[in-house]
């Protein structure tokens, strides 16, 4: 097990507690783990947490200005969009509406 799978360990166990309708950055995940400059790899987690058995909700981490730039890796075109809006999220040309008020930030938070 080399240093990055522990490092999406960590990246997945901060994930699982993004509350429900609630959203957060690959960076401010990334800031939390002390990583502030590992947003990218935090990117890459979130791309491969489909093939874990325990669930990711990788559809709640966008980028800093809310945009859903990991959409291409849900099946379907829509489905992070449509994940996010069967929780109350409004979501407009692949970008949260609202996104100050709904962010959730680690660092504040956990």
């Amino acid at each position: 097990m080399g240093n990055s799978d522990n490092f999406f360990e960590k990246v997945y166990k901060v994930a699982r507690l993004i509350p429900y309708g609630r959203v957060t950055s690959y960076g401010a995940i990334a800031k939390y783990l002390g990583a502030a400059r590992s947003a990218r790899m935090v990117g890459w987690a979130m791309n491969s947490s489909g093939s874990l058995e325990e669930e990711v909700p990788a559809h709640r981490v966008v980028n800093r200005l809310g945009i859903l730039t990991g959409k291409h890796h849900f099946q379907g075109t829509n489905l992070m969009q449509q994940l996010l809006e069967s929780e109350g999220i409004e979501v407009v040309d692949n970008q949260i509406q609202n996104f100050k008020e709904i962010f959730w930030d680690p660092s504040e938070n956990l």
